[in-house]
């Protein structure tokens, strides 16, 4: 594309992305991204995907393991609790009423 004389290329600070000032409109009319270094090539791509598979199978298998436990820990706390408040002898709460 040809550049304009009240055209100014101006490098973005942040994203280090090319900006196209147009002087005259007072705006931004072109702006061209940096190519990233971390890009991934098209060949490796069935690789990405099979460990990104891998990866959400084994934090499925991991939550359905934790899930089948949580079960077992909940009912031992019941039981436990439940032994406690067998052992303890039943009183009548004080209430302020009762005091005068």
């Amino acid at each position: 594309m040809a550049k304009l004389t009240s055209e100014i290329e101006v490098p973005c600070p942040c994203c280090g992305a090319a900006l196209v000032i147009d002087l005259n409109l007072k705006r931004i009319v072109r702006h061209d991204q940096p190519e990233r270094e971390d890009k991934p090539e098209l060949s490796e791509a069935q690789r990405i995907l099979n460990e990104e598979a891998a990866r959400r199978e084994a934090a499925f298998q991991q939550s359905v393991s934790e899930e089948r436990t949580r079960g077992d820990a909940l009912s031992k706390r019941f039981e436990e609790a439940l032994r406690q408040a067998t052992d303890e002898p039943v009183t009548r709460p004080e209430r302020d009423f009762d005091l005068d």
